[in-house]
């Protein structure tokens, strides 16, 4: 009877600690609330807000003398060759990209990638002659649309028969997707392809995580969930996208042209780097909220339940849990605060890879079995993109349903069952999110 009485208790002290976790679980905050900051550069060349721009951060704890405006006034800021940009860029600055209707969200803007196949059908990155056949660029598959001076111009050349175009992602609430831990990535994954017989099976692949030299996290961030975290996507992105070197990405691709020393991106007067900047803004983003009118109008809730029953749900989740603030995660580099810990969030995404269909040829940092895959396109904020799919390629939403195959084939199916009513009840919902 004692040992019943003991398991009993510690039931029910297991119970109590469940109960206390789920209380402690709140909503992340939502809205769009970052709004493009006017901006000027003082007789010290700072970079400073205007009086009276507004932006509102999701309540994360900023470093000492850090503000979340001066973090979003950096990644508002606009580079020129003095400053580090190029040699070969694609934006001089994140909000150029980064930009519809507040700073952070996906815009229509994209970029190139390209590549071919070897003998073997491994895929190679391509060399990039410049500078009238002078100097190369090697060793990754995007090719940037912009150069400081014409001779490092790239143009991609006829031996590159694997070509893409990758549209500008969403970067609002990827504060709370970094503060999911990896294990819950797996188990979707997991999970998946438990359900069906291994028909739908998400990728999670193990990346470097830059700041943590040696160690290695669930890639959550590009199409090819190159990136694990969101410093190493902002040293990542600050290199290829604008040509800045930085601690995490301390060698330009080429110096034809170049005028500053590497690393371009220094510490400023706080201590913090510009990809510090940018990634304490990305965190302090709050997530793309619903239009709520819309939402709540009887064909978009009739059109969420047919975006579950017909299988939509499972690649793009509808919920995500943040860890426990206090979590050490990003290889020990990171600890989850308080704004972003034991939050719900909702992106109808699961971050991982499959093969839908619409896979560009292109490896990053997978395997090569991850030619044709790409990251499920979280679908939050959906109702301010104008362009869907991983190269914007299509124009209605109806048009983005009808390019999946390949795992979503099944649901497809299911779609394609629904009454015309039901299926824009379905694409209603897909509006408002």
């Amino acid at each position: 009877m004692k040992h019943r009485k003991t398991a009993i208790v510690s039931i029910i002290g297991a119970a109590a600690i469940v109960l206390v976790g789920q209380q402690s679980q709140t909503e992340a905050p939502a809205g769009f609330t970052t709004p493009t900051l006017g901006q000027t550069i003082d007789s010290t060349r700072e970079l400073t807000a205007i009086p009276g721009s507004q932006s509102v951060s999701n309540g994360i704890e900023e470093p000492p003398g850090d503000t979340f405006v001066l973090d979003q006034a950096q990644f508002e800021r606009r580079h020129d060759p003095s400053t580090g940009l190029g040699p070969v860029f694609n934006a001089t600055a994140c909000v150029e990209c980064h930009n519809n209707g507040v700073a952070g969200a996906a815009s229509q803007f994209t970029e190139q990638r390209v590549g071919h196949n070897d003998a073997n059908g491994n895929f190679v990155n391509p060399t990039i002659t410049i500078n009238e056949g002078a100097n190369t660029i090697t060793g990754r598959s995007i090719v940037n649309d912009r150069s400081i001076c014409p001779q490092a111009q790239e143009h991609v050349p006829d031996t590159e028969n694997i070509r893409t175009l990758r549209a500008v992602l969403n970067t609002l609430g990827d504060g709370f997707v970094e503060s999911v831990d990896d294990k819950t990535y797996l188990s979707i994954a997991a999970s998946q392809a438990a359900a069906t017989n291994g028909i739908i099976h998400g990728e999670a692949i193990q990346v470097p995580i830059l700041e943590a030299p040696g160690k290695t996290g669930v890639g959550k961030f590009g199409w090819k969930d190159q990136d694990p975290t969101i410093l190493s996507f902002s040293g990542d992105a600050y290199l290829n996208e604008m040509g800045v070197t930085n601690r995490l990405k301390p060698k330009d691709v080429t110096s034809v042209c170049k005028v500053t020393t590497d690393p371009e991106d220094t510490p400023d007067a706080l201590g913090m780097a510009d990809i510090d900047h940018f990634a304490q803004f990305i965190r302090g983003t709050q997530v793309p909220p619903r239009d709520a009118v819309l939402a709540a109008t009887p064909d978009a809730i009739a059109g969420q339940s047919l975006f579950n029953s017909a299988g939509c749900v499972m690649c793009h989740v509808a919920s995500l849990t943040t860890d426990p603030p206090g979590t050490l995660i990003n290889g020990g580099a990171y600890i989850v605060p308080a704004a972003l810990g034991n939050k719900v969030f909702h992106p109808y995404g699961d971050f991982l890879l499959h093969d839908v269909g619409t896979g560009d040829g292109i490896v990053q940092a997978g395997p090569a079995d991850t030619a044709n895959k790409l990251r499920t396109v979280p679908l939050w904020g959906l109702h301010i993109k104008s362009r869907f799919m991983h190269d914007n390629a299509s124009m209605t939403l109806s048009d983005a349903i009808q390019r999946h195959a390949g795992e979503a084939q099944g649901v497809i199916q299911n779609f394609n069952l629904l009454s015309v009513t039901q299926q824009q009840q379905l694409i209603t919902f897909l509006k408002s999110l």
